[in-house]
């Protein structure tokens, strides 16, 4: 019996020319990014290709570069190296790509050029998700997550363990260099002057290295250190301005110790206190997956719409706790929307009484937990932390016992009762469902941008499944 089947010759050259249209799904992902791109507002990054005469090598159009580094972001592919590989084989980022392959040093200066561009998408990006109705402002979640640097842990090194390699280093420089002079000795009295035994300068020329490297970051720590003492002295005088005015007002004077006023000229920084030399400006941080365990880190800050878990406002911390984290991202709520959002609610890392009697969360239902929390609890705890020495007993007690009748309130208590449920999921969706787990980038400017362009991203895949499409021309 004969057979019947289509031709899968791979030489049968393409009787008409492809179409790249042909090569995805009309609902396919790629394709919304490729229709919401030459949308967006990238005047600036146009701006920076000087060239019209004509002259030179064509450079990658800037509306391409972007729509892969969107999609990559979106489907979890961050790594240049990657996007490059994938725009060979990968239909959809070779549908983006327009059949060309920019390698990989291409796509990461991109990306490291436009990187101020590449965040400020973020708000474009939340803007389309406010105009397609998925935005609220009834109930904002709030909450962080350690996301690890480009930088590993073992290349950090405490203030105490700096003194003692340096001591270290130094004795060993010393007796190279005797060892130099030794044998620069020996050899003119064989072969005459001129010979300084180069045997023994690379050694020096590695520790004198490691000697300089360790001494900046020394001065980085002390430097940080001074800034540090300098911001709570200044807290601490406003603080006894403060209770000398309400002790007047009473008549009599608080109990317990008044706010110390530290001395920035005598600061030193923690013996414990540390630095890494390949991102200084991360950080050591308890890793909250895993009990025990320390990453190298920057703490990611969310605050989550509860309507479609749009994330309304991101930043990122050094500060491996989160309290004093609510006021700034509630203000960045009301710049990025315009307008504050109805209540907001946050886990007890965030509770301070500074920050929620800040002025800027005036207006704002705060439903904050004061206590800790069993993971398989739904409502807010009673149990209460320990007041701050350096406020009034009286203020203290007053600022957490209100909090504390509120989240016992019926409405309190539905509304905590969904914290979980809108910030949290959005964390399991970018570190576990997309892959992004710890940033490309270093340094804290640029480590904040890349945050937000992994913030626009996941706003892009709810707009992408809210069934908005883009207005074409």
């Amino acid at each position: 019996m004969s057979k019947n089947f289509r031709t899968c010759d791979l030489d049968q050259p393409f009787l008409l020319p492809p179409s790249l249209q042909d090569w995805l799904p009309e609902s396919h992902l790629a394709r919304f990014v490729a229709e919401l791109a030459p949308g967006l507002d990238l005047s600036k990054i146009f701006g920076c290709y000087g060239r019209r005469d004509g002259r030179g090598k064509a450079a990658y159009h800037p509306i391409m570069m972007v729509r892969i580094l969107l999609y990559g972001y979106c489907v979890g592919v961050t790594s240049s190296r990657r996007m490059e590989h994938a725009s060979y084989d990968d239909i959809a980022f070779r549908y983006l790509c327009a059949d060309q392959h920019p390698d990989h040093d291409t796509i990461a200066d991109f990306r490291r050029q436009h990187l101020p561009v590449l965040a400020q998408l973020f708000t474009q990006v939340l803007q389309l998700c406010d105009k397609a109705g998925l935005v609220k402002l009834g109930h904002v979640a709030i909450d962080g997550t350690k996301l690890q640097a480009n930088a590993s842990k073992h290349k950090a090194m405490s203030y105490n363990r700096m003194e003692e390699k340096e001591k270290q280093l130094r004795a060993e420089v010393e007796k190279l260099l005797a060892q130099a002079e030794a044998t620069d000795a020996a050899e003119d009295a064989l072969y005459g002057k001129g010979n300084r035994g180069d045997d023994l300068t690379g050694e020096m020329a590695r520790r004198e290295s490691r000697l300089k490297k360790i001494a900046e970051a020394k001065a980085a720590l002390e430097q940080e250190a001074r800034e540090h003492a300098e911001a709570a002295k200044k807290a601490a005088e406003e603080k006894l301005a403060e209770r000398r005015q309400k002790e007047q007002a009473r008549g009599k004077k608080f109990g317990g110790c008044p706010p110390q006023v530290p001395d920035p000229e005598q600061a030193r920084p923690e013996p414990t206190a540390q630095r890494n030399f390949t991102d200084p400006e991360s950080r050591i941080m308890p890793d909250g997956g895993r009990k025990g365990s320390f990453v190298q880190a920057y703490n990611a800050q969310i605050a989550v719409d509860s309507a479609h878990q749009i994330i309304v406002a991101a930043g990122i911390t050094q500060e491996s706790n989160d309290k004093q984290q609510l006021a700034p991202m509630l203000e960045r709520v009301a710049q990025n929307m315009g307008a504050k959002p109805r209540a907001a609610t946050a886990d007890t890392g965030y509770f301070s009484e500074s920050q929620v009697t800040d002025e800027r969360v005036s207006g704002i239902e705060l439903y904050v937990a004061i206590g800790k929390q069993k993971h398989s609890e739904g409502q807010p705890p009673d149990v209460m932390e320990p007041g701050d020495l350096s406020v009034p007993p009286a203020e203290a007690d007053s600022a957490k016992e209100k909090m504390k009748q509120r989240l016992k309130t019926e409405a309190g208590q539905a509304l905590y009762k969904m914290r979980k449920a809108i910030v949290e999921p959005v964390f399991g969706q970018i570190k576990a469902a997309r892959g992004i787990r710890n940033f490309l980038l270093r340094g804290l400017a640029k480590a904040g941008a890349e945050w937000k362009l992994i913030c626009a991203t996941h706003n892009l895949l709810k707009l992408f499944r809210s069934g908005y499409r883009p207005q074409t021309a």
